[in-house]
């Protein structure tokens, strides 16, 4: 007699019950006697492991289904935990994924049984060779990846790691928050969960994240705010700010990202006039000496300022307040 899944070979289905002799599933019942149980844990991927597809959201011109499966070939972001597999082009979203970490049927043959080769039939030799050959290909990509890593941290051990200073640090902390930020909206964008609008208060040297879920009146917050001392940067805000509204944890780097120590053009910076030229250039009684402005030019020795004037490099104390730049695209 047919069964009704005899059509459907390698298929997935969710199993929502079971008694002696079958599976129950979301679409019927399937003799365990004809089935693969596999089973899988919600976490990261690491490299090598097996995935399964559980919510397929393929962007671009990625296809791929509910119940495919996967080769983790390494982890695209450790924040959102996204990954690349072997065989697609881009990411694979942390919310499409689980990991495969038990497979009934090969566990019970490398538990309880002895592999006879002799004993088997011709096609059973094809599809065990097949296994094992995949089996080989998996253990030789890990490994490799295994060995590349331990060779880089070896060279790292035998010599000095190279001093990374704070300005290229606090580039690479904004390069990344921009990214991210881009990433959660994306995500959010192809899997419909929620729209995501962001507001910048510079005045207030802050930025507000609203995710609001479609369809509803339904919204969480979450805001950054700039320390008195601190230089405000809008890309690093934004990507603090969405996390909180998304519920997500913050990477310590966002929170504690060195100041920067290089004045760049876009910047906004604090300076403040000596009382000597004040009384030199100015008829009024000394008061606020201080002044915020903008770089719009750095030629000549001089800082030139955006709307007129300038402080020569050799003599200017300025303090960066705000290292957005958005301007100037950077």
């Amino acid at each position: 007699m047919r069964n009704w899944y005899s059509v459907y070979i390698g298929r997935m289905y969710i199993v929502i019950g079971e008694n002696e002799s079958e599976y129950i599933t979301h679409v019927g019942n399937v003799l365990k006697e004809d089935a693969e149980l596999v089973v899988t844990e919600k976490r990261p991927a690491k490299v090598g492991e097996r995935v399964l597809i559980t919510v397929a959201a393929p962007i671009g011109k990625q296809a791929y289904e509910t119940g495919d499966i996967f080769v983790a070939e390494s982890l695209y972001d450790p924040f959102t935990k996204d990954i690349r597999v072997l065989g697609m082009p881009d990411f694979i979203d942390y919310n499409e994924y689980e990991v495969i970490v038990n497979n009934e049927v090969k566990n019970e043959e490398a538990d309880e049984m002895k592999i006879d080769l002799n004993a088997m039939e011709y096609d059973e030799l094809i599809a065990h060779g097949e296994d094992v050959m995949r089996a080989i290909r998996l253990r030789a990509y890990g490994g490799g990846y295994r060995q590349g890593k331990f060779d880089a941290e070896m060279d790292t051990s035998h010599g000095q790691a190279p001093v990374v200073s704070a300005q290229a640090r606090r580039d690479e902390i904004v390069e990344q928050a921009k990214a991210d930020v881009e990433r959660l909206k994306e995500n959010n964008r192809r899997l419909r969960t929620f729209n995501i609008s962001l507001e910048v208060n510079r005045k207030d040297r802050s930025v507000e994240a609203i995710a609001k879920r479609p369809k509803s009146n339904r919204a969480f917050y979450g805001i950054a705010k700039a320390a008195p001392d601190d230089c405000f940067n809008v890309h690093i805000g934004k990507a603090i700010a969405l996390r909180r509204a998304l519920g997500l944890s913050v990477p310590d780097e966002y929170l504690n990202a060195p100041q920067p120590t290089e004045v760049r053009v876009g910047d906004v910076v604090y300076g403040k006039y000596s009382e000597a030229y004040y009384q030199l250039w100015c008829e009024d009684e000394i008061g606020d000496v201080s002044y915020e402005v903008k770089i719009k030019e750095i030629a000549d020795g001089k800082y030139r300022y955006v709307g007129g004037g300038y402080d020569f490099i050799a003599d200017a104390d300025l303090t960066i307040i705000d290292d957005s730049r958005e301007e100037v695209g950077e």
